[in-house]
């Protein structure tokens, strides 16, 4: 196509006809008062939409996606907004990552099947943002991300807390007789005081700011609070620009290349932002057929130190993060280091670094300084081992410096269920040196690979004081927690990955710098338990369970549906009138 000339739209092969399916398809849509001139070679843009009462971070999208259209309006375009299945992880059962795939199948078939030209991806509550990046990566339309921002801070008699973070540590203080259950409810309404998503570093605000390290959404989407009247400003400005990306012809195939990649892992590591981007990440480059690997993120995030001092690794939240310059200062202070790729482009036309290059910080205790870093090294690392031959993940940002190398004998829960009744019985046999090992909660074996992989500490322990063990499992967890908890463990335990062979009793050695996660029995004691191994009896035997537990990846893959995985194709309908 040549540079001057403009793609032809795609929603021509519906709204352009002059004949019996054009008055079909226009005339409906008449019946909202649209006038006949929106039909004529306007863009038609869908705002993508993942409202829902039931997400609750999520429930000012209704508004948000109003000034998505203003701007969808202003730059003459046609908006279309449309509803796709919405992922609330607060409420969701058995796990909202169990239903982030169907979700990204849900966008890319909606994308496909309607009269679109761009899209405009509304995305706040956790596994929302890969699910319609996925889904709108396969579709390969033009499209820009908008997230709903985070909550306000929340402010507890005078103390700042965080969602997520004190939800962990005030339910092991209840636990531990330390807070009355009426303070533990008065925190609840003083945590969460606003519309958005975590305010912690948690997986909601990490994939916000993915978003914005891919090049997929507009610079500072990562920290506007969702209360400030410059989010909205911001959706409206995406609302324009998706309407010069139609005419540019730019799709997400042209952002999300090799190198935006590298830069968000890099960009991970430097905010401490949450293990389950690892996953997500992966997921995402599947869709559109750029290898990557957990080897990848170990690489590339070795040698970044961790920036932001931000729950849960640190002291402040989101609110705090965009007051001292957001994410732009974490871009620039990487890319003046030589560890972005300063040239990849971004939804607004320019290069990342065109986009940070003049980006200030105000507050250095919030955003440190690569010099003097909130913690050095301390990018994701990942583990290999005999129990998890195709890695593990830890967030060592997170972790306690003391258990970073130790040896502990296992004790071994065989569910999720056999967990919590172990933690709370105090004939448990186990003391703080211990290695805590949960098995079955992987992608098949939850399934959906809950986020339970930060086990409580036992009771007994708490009230010695214990507050961080240990922990071993291939579940998930919540990017707002913390502790020395190592996850993904790939291939899961109900695959008949290694992880299903460990015993109570057996030695583990955690090395972290060494990268290593070991089982201390011999080869030959690993096969003699594997020949007497049986698999669990598989959760489902119809629908959507179904089909995820026959074509699910494991967690070093992305967890994604194994014939989703690569380019789909041209996302341009048949006409079949």
């Amino acid at each position: 196509m040549n540079s001057n000339e403009k793609p032809k739209l795609r929603s021509q092969a519906w709204f352009g006809r002059q004949d019996k399916m054009g008055f079909y398809y226009r005339s409906f849509l008449k019946n909202s008062g649209t006038p006949q001139d929106q039909f004529e070679g306007r863009p038609v843009i869908g705002i993508c939409n993942t409202w829902s009462e039931l997400t609750p971070c999520n429930g000012h999208f209704r508004d948000l996606a109003q000034h998505v259209r203003s701007g969808v309006l202003d730059a003459g375009g046609f908006p279309l907004e449309f509803p796709v299945s919405s992922l609330g992880e607060v409420t969701m059962r058995p796990t909202a990552m169990l239903f982030r795939n169907l979700a990204a199948m849900d966008v890319e078939e909606g994308i496909r099947a309607h009269p679109l030209d761009g899209v405009v991806l509304l995305m706040g509550c956790d596994k929302t943002t890969p699910a319609l990046l996925m889904g709108a990566a396969s579709a390969d339309l033009p499209a820009i991300g908008i997230s709903g921002g985070p909550q306000l801070r929340g402010v507890y008699r005078g103390q700042i807390i965080g969602s997520g973070t004190n939800i962990i540590s005030m339910s092991e203080q209840l636990r531990a007789g330390e807070i009355t259950l009426e303070q533990f409810h008065e925190a609840e309404a003083a945590m969460n005081r606003s519309a958005g998503h975590c305010m912690t570093m948690g997986t909601g605000s990490t994939m916000a700011a993915m978003v914005e390290a891919l090049g997929i959404g507009l610079p500072e989407n990562a920290a506007i609070p969702a209360a400030d009247a410059r989010r909205n400003h911001l959706a409206r400005m995406a609302g324009r620009r998706i309407v010069g990306m139609v005419g540019e012809d730019l799709t997400p195939s042209k952002l999300l290349t090799r190198e935006a990649f590298e830069n968000a892992i890099r960009t991970l590591a430097a905010i401490g932002g949450s293990t389950n981007a690892v996953v997500h990440l992966l997921a995402i480059a599947g869709r559109v057929g750029v290898e990557l690997s957990l080897d990848d993120f170990d690489r590339l995030g070795r040698e970044v130190h961790c920036l932001v001092d931000l729950m849960p690794s640190g002291r402040f939240l989101m609110e705090d993060f965009y007051y001292a310059g957001g994410l732009p200062v974490v871009l620039r202070t990487l890319a003046e280091r030589g560890l972005l790729h300063k040239d990849a482009l971004t939804a607004n036309g320019k290069s990342i670094w065109d986009n940070v290059a003049a980006a200030d910080c105000f507050n250095r205790e919030v955003i440190t300084s690569f010099e003097t870093p909130f913690k050095p090294n301390a990018g994701m690392a990942i583990l290999k081992g005999n129990i998890a031959p195709d890695g593990a993940v830890i967030k060592p940002s997170a972790a306690s410096p003391e258990l970073l190398v130790h040896t502990g004998r296992a004790v071994v829960f065989e569910s999720v269920e056999e967990m919590h009744a172990g933690v709370e019985d105090d004939s448990l046999d186990i003391d703080a040196s211990c290695i805590m090992v949960l098995k079955n909660c992987g992608p098949k074996g939850y399934p959906g690979m809950a986020e339970v992989g930060n086990m409580p500490i036992p009771a007994k322990l708490l009230r010695q004081g214990v507050r961080d063990m240990i922990r071993i499992s291939d579940a998930r967890m919540s990017g707002t927690a913390y502790g020395t908890v190592v996850l993904h463990v790939a291939p899961e335990a109900t695959a008949g990955g290694p992880l299903a062979f460990v015993q109570n009793g057996d030695l583990i050695t955690l090395d972290v710098p060494s990268r290593s996660l070991h089982l201390h029995i011999t080869d030959a004691e690993m096969q003699a338990r594997r020949a007497l191994w049986t698999p669990p009896t598989p959760h489902a035997v119809r629908g959507y369970a179904k089909l995820y537990l026959d074509h699910v990846l494991q967690a070093d893959r992305g967890a994604d549906f194994d014939f989703l995985v690569g380019r789909s194709g041209s996302p341009v309908p048949r006409d079949n009138h």
